[in-house]
């Protein structure tokens, strides 16, 4: 048995030096800080050439013009003429932390047993030291919103930020909405257990809407101090009538977007927004009417309907901002997580195929700020904001020039460096040297 020990260590010990631990969290900013010369995208469609962005103890604390600097004094400058600088890009309806290899189900911590669940909180499960987290960093992606997946109501998600040493250091914004995916009205058959595949009614879905309803009727009549049995579902959903918490709803389709409306309207839900709505350019009166943003699904995927324009993926933001409709990103679906880092480049094909370009830098800084409701603090680089930022040598929407030189999380210079940018290195300098 000793013995067996003896090995069991040795094997750990192997392990863990074979596989190194995430970076260590950036300390607090020592001084101020004066970016100057870059390209400021301040996040709300404004640009500034030849910027000067201060920050100090972790907030901005001037932008403007270089010129208009003076005197004031900072304790570090960093030249960045001839480069970018933005706010971080925020990541929404993610679950990153919460699922590392899909092929390891003991990694995957993205979504618990039970129809109607949302008291789980996916904030406690977040693990700031995944290894796929640290990945969003190179790309500007410095913040996201962390959401659980399944059942009709999913749990409670959080807002984090990207550098941090456990769950309590990355928080931004605990516990800020419940996630709900609405039931389908047509589907289709499971041909792995032999029913045709073709699309039909669904015929339970009546009997689903019935339940989300009569949950939330509950839910609204619950009364915490009186309750003899504590519940904590009913618990959980109170913020969403008092407008404290938000309800994001996953529904494709018009009518299944239309009936989601009106359920959220008739429960008394105040703040209301819509998930992967590939059919929301269908109803945008009533979009417009209930004051509903949407973060639309994925711009490089193919629609949903074979009748509908092959580009319509690219298209989407385009229509719905136009339509005066706020619009972000998402990016739910196959190899979601590791896939977030392509945050900007989604935005850069929505600005490839007619969004303006700082209306496209919008969709992913100043409005998910707004729809995650911490536009206070975040989103755009402004005066008494974080300091959550990052200097591009180039157009950060584009791939070939999203080469960034500084990050900042709260003013705290954070690492740019993870398992991919040193196999980059490796393999650059190996066919350098051919």
């Amino acid at each position: 048995m000793n013995k067996l020990t003896t090995y069991i260590s040795v094997l750990c010990t192997m392990v863990s030096i074979c596989l190194p631990a995430q970076q260590t969290p950036a300390p607090v900013q020592p001084g101020s800080i004066l970016i100057t010369g870059a390209t400021a995208h301040i996040g709300n469609g404004e640009v500034i050439e030849n910027s000067a962005i201060g920050f100090e103890n972790g907030k901005i604390t001037f932008v403007g013009k270089a010129s208009d600097t003076g005197t004031t004094n900072f304790s570090k400058t960093i030249n960045a003429t001839g480069k970018h600088v933005y706010p971080g890009f925020i990541a929404l309806n993610t679950s990153l932390g919460i699922g590392e290899i899909d092929a390891v189900r003991a990694s995957d911590d993205d979504s618990e047993i039970g129809g109607i669940i949302p008291h789980v909180r996916t904030l406690i499960a977040y693990n700031a030291e995944s290894k796929i987290v640290e990945t969003m960093r190179p790309n500007g992606v410095l913040m996201g919103q962390i959401v659980p997946r399944g059942n009709l109501i999913s749990g409670t998600s959080s807002v984090v930020q990207f550098d941090a040493w456990n769950w309590e250091d990355a928080v931004v914004k605990p516990d800020d909405a419940i996630h709900m995916n609405w039931p389908d009205s047509y589907k289709r058959g499971r041909w792995w257990l032999g029913e045709d595949p073709a699309l039909k009614p669904n015929k339970e879905y009546s009997g689903q809407v019935d339940k989300l309803t009569s949950f939330m009727q509950q839910a609204k009549i619950y009364n915490v101090d009186a309750a003899e049995v504590k519940n904590l579902a009913f618990e959980a959903v109170k913020g969403l009538f008092d407008g404290s918490k938000k309800l994001f709803i996953n529904a494709k389709y018009a009518k299944e977007i239309t009936d989601a409306v009106n359920f959220a309207n008739n429960a008394g839900i105040k703040n209301v927004v819509l998930v992967n709505a590939n059919e929301a350019y269908k109803v945008t009166g009533l979009l417009l009417d209930k004051n509903i943003p949407v973060v639309i699904e994925r711009p490089h995927s193919l629609p949903d309907n074979e009748d509908e324009d092959v580009k319509m993926s690219f298209k989407l933001a385009k229509m719905l901002a136009d339509k005066g409709i706020m619009v972000s990103l998402s990016n739910q679906g196959d190899m979601e997580r590791m896939s977030t880092r392509n945050l900007p480049f989604y935005a850069g094909t929505c600005a490839a195929y007619g969004l303006e370009k700082e209306k496209a830098v919008q969709l992913i800084t100043a409005n998910a700020a707004k729809i995650l409701g911490i536009d206070d603090i975040a989103g755009t680089l402004e005066n008494g904001k974080d300091a959550t930022l990052f200097i591009s040598q180039g157009d950060a929407l584009d791939m070939r020039t999203n080469i960034l030189s500084h990050a900042f999380i709260k003013g705290r210079e954070v690492s740019l460096d993870t398992h991919q940018t040193q196999l980059w290195h490796r393999y650059s300098n190996k066919y350098k040297n051919q």
